[in-house]
């Protein structure tokens, strides 16, 4: 359930798109603990937290199809033609007891080759699925952030959580492999090809955090701009909230990734499932990082157009906070409990609907 206040559409004040430098003049008069109080609480009342545990999910069940089909590919290309780089990058990907598994991977014969070829396939196709189904979850959570009740139809919603999947979400992945499995990438590269000489590994090394910055910043930004069922405001404008995700996701992202790489009380807790209970800290975090972000977004969005209560007020006002009624009449001062229930109406006496309704008594698509 979300208690927020709606977010009014900031483009229908004027014809032409905000731009940054409107976000900036809102943020430097708006802004300060001020706003990110305020983003919290519409964090907090949004449900973001329940929404990120089930991102979370989602994601989880994207990344492993993902690591599957690496596996497959590692097995396809063989020891000869780029495996041992796969493998490496997957072993530093997925720490724990992989190092046996992915070696199996390299054995050079039929039977594995053909395994590796339909676990590439299957991987792919089943991460794709698993992928959309969690760009559906972001747009949920996005429109709970923004005080929008309902999500798209479900074929609109779902074909637009393909489209996300392929336009964000690879993106996104790629730009997290980098910044994790990155550095094992280079070196694995210069130890196996000779071509990968030290100018080479020294470029790779200060490009690869722009690059996935670059990836990450692009990502976000085309989920804040399509995932939310509302006309939002131009990309330059989103990027402030899209800045704050980046930079809440490289902070977990990275401090995770040292804590499991130099800790040896994680690996010695959870053994074999290192990997996978360091991926499911790092997707909660990641969808804290990314509703937060849109918390963020949106309630800036929200003062620039004057609504500067992120929440609707608390109904709860008791009575009686100390003690409990003492009789009937404190329970029920109307009598409306022995009041006889109604009964049902009748197709031509239905309510109107709750959304809304045009002149035409038809629901409004809002």
């Amino acid at each position: 359930m979300s208690s927020t206040k709606l977010v009014p559409e900031t483009r229908l004040m004027a014809d032409e798109e905000l731009s940054a430098d409107d976000a900036w003049h809102a943020l430097r008069r708006h802004g300060g603990w001020h706003l990110l109080r305020d983003a919290f609480i519409r964090f907090r009342y949004g449900d973001a937290f329940s929404h990120s545990r089930a991102l979370a999910l989602q994601l989880c069940l994207a990344v492993v199809p993902f690591l599957i089909a690496l596996s497959g590919l590692i097995s396809d290309l063989g020891v000869d033609e780029g495996g041992l780089v796969v493998a490496d990058t997957v072993i530093a990907l997925t720490p724990g007891a992989s190092d046996a598994v992915v070696k199996d991977l390299l054995v050079d014969s039929e039977q594995t080759e053909d395994a590796g070829e339909l676990a590439l396939t299957l991987g792919l196709l089943t991460g794709f699925f698993a992928l959309s189904t969690t760009m559906a979850q972001v747009e949920r959570g996005a429109n709970r952030i923004y005080g929008v009740e309902r999500d798209r139809p479900a074929l609109r919603k779902y074909l637009r959580a393909g489209t996300l999947a392929l336009l964000a979400g690879a993106p996104a992945l790629a730009g997290f492999f980098i910044l994790v499995g990155g550095g094992a990438l280079g070196d694995s590269v210069r130890e196996h090809y000779d071509w990968w000489g030290p100018r080479t590994d020294l470029a790779w090394e200060v490009l690869r955090w722009p690059l996935s910055l670059v990836l990450t910043v692009f990502a976000v930004a085309v989920l804040f701009r399509h995932a939310p069922r509302r006309r939002q405001p131009g990309v330059s404008w989103l990027l402030f909230g899209a800045g704050f995700t980046t930079a809440l996701w490289w902070l977990a992202s990275v401090l995770l990734a040292a804590y499991v790489s130099y800790s040896d009380a994680f690996d010695a807790t959870y053994g074999a499932l290192t990997g996978m209970m360091a991926l499911l800290l790092w997707a909660n975090l990641t969808g804290i990082a990314l509703f937060g972000g849109l918390a963020f977004a949106a309630q800036l969005e929200a003062l620039r157009l004057g609504e500067h209560e992120p929440a609707e007020p608390d109904r709860w006002e008791p009575d009686h906070a100390d003690q409990g009624p003492t009789d009937m009449a404190d329970i029920d001062p109307e009598g409306t409990l022995g009041r006889a229930v109604p009964a049902p109406r009748g197709d031509d006496e239905r309510l109107p609907d709750a959304v809304g309704t045009g002149g035409s008594g038809e629901p409004r698509d809002g």
